[in-house]
């Protein structure tokens, strides 16, 4: 946008060109990334790990952002300048899932869960929430990010099961007993929204995180970056894709550019939000 041109006479009588500042707004955000993969077993009775939610990341007051941190700072955004979106996609079976970008604020994709035996027998890899250890024994959890800390640990694995993919709000558990690890709640949108669940390993008993996590060979909740739980041979499935959500005044708009799939909500309580469920490109507030 380009900015207005003001001149006015001085005392010498010569013209003089003045750039109007340039106005920021505070503007909030939550930017989970897309959640990983589940591990793949060897065969019916040794199964894959759950894959770990997308990073998640937090600004809004009196909440907390993934890994138990407080609340992050919020942006100052100055109106009229272009800034960068995209939304991760969650991993493939054994793969990671995508970062998340808002500006300067990235949120780390969710590791893959690891492979049984067979099948690989890898870690999680590192995520904002990592995907839990391989099925192979002692294996160790795929470990977080840890700077900024976005979510937690995989669960570990010492027998046949991987352990559950970490969550937002914890860690995954840990071999016959692998659940993925819990979301966190948000309020950005108007309403609590648990997001960041982990994917469910081990046994078929194990359950998936709260917030979009997945129940063994399922997928990731889409827009919560839940990770994928964890398969017996041929049956992992993929996790699911992150969001970004903007909030901020209500006297203001955002204009959400080619490439980018996303709505602006009308105003409530003081605010609009602005939630953004695929794709790469710019944003623009005035």
């Amino acid at each position: 946008m380009a900015a207005r041109l003001m001149g006015y006479v001085s005392a010498s009588n010569t013209p003089t060109i003045v750039f109007p500042t340039a106005e920021t707004i505070t503007v909030d955000y939550l930017v989970i990334a897309g959640g990983g993969g589940g591990g793949e077993g060897n065969d019916v009775n040794f199964n894959g790990a759950g894959g770990g939610a997308g990073g998640y990341r937090n600004s809004v007051s009196g909440e907390t952002t993934g890994g138990g941190g407080s609340a992050e700072t919020p942006l100052g955004i100055t109106l009229g300048q272009i800034y960068t979106v995209t939304v991760g996609a969650g991993g493939a079976v054994k793969t990671s899932g995508s970062n998340s970008v808002f500006s300067t604020i990235t949120s780390t994709g969710g590791g893959r869960g690891g492979g049984n035996g067979g099948s690989g027998g890898s870690v999680g890899g590192d995520g904002g929430s990592s995907g839990a250890g391989a099925g192979a024994s002692t294996t160790a959890a795929g470990t977080r990010t840890a700077s900024p800390v976005q979510g937690f640990n995989g669960g570990s694995s010492s027998g046949g099961n991987g352990g559950g993919g970490g969550g937002a709000s914890e860690a995954g558990g840990t071999d016959d007993a692998g659940g993925g690890g819990d979301g966190l709640s948000s309020s950005i949108t108007g309403s609590a929204v648990t997001r960041g669940g982990g994917g469910a390993g081990g046994s078929g008993s194990s359950s998936a995180g709260a917030g979009g996590g997945g129940l063994r060979s399922t997928s990731g909740t889409v827009n919560t970056g839940g990770g994928a739980g964890g398969g017996d041979l041929g049956n992992s499935a993929a996790g699911g894709s992150g969001v970004v959500i903007l909030r901020y005044a209500d006297t203001r708009t955002i204009f959400i550019g080619a490439g980018l799939t996303g709505t602006e909500s009308s105003a409530s309580g003081g605010y609009k939000r602005a939630t953004i469920t695929a794709g790469t490109g710019s944003v623009v507030f005035t």
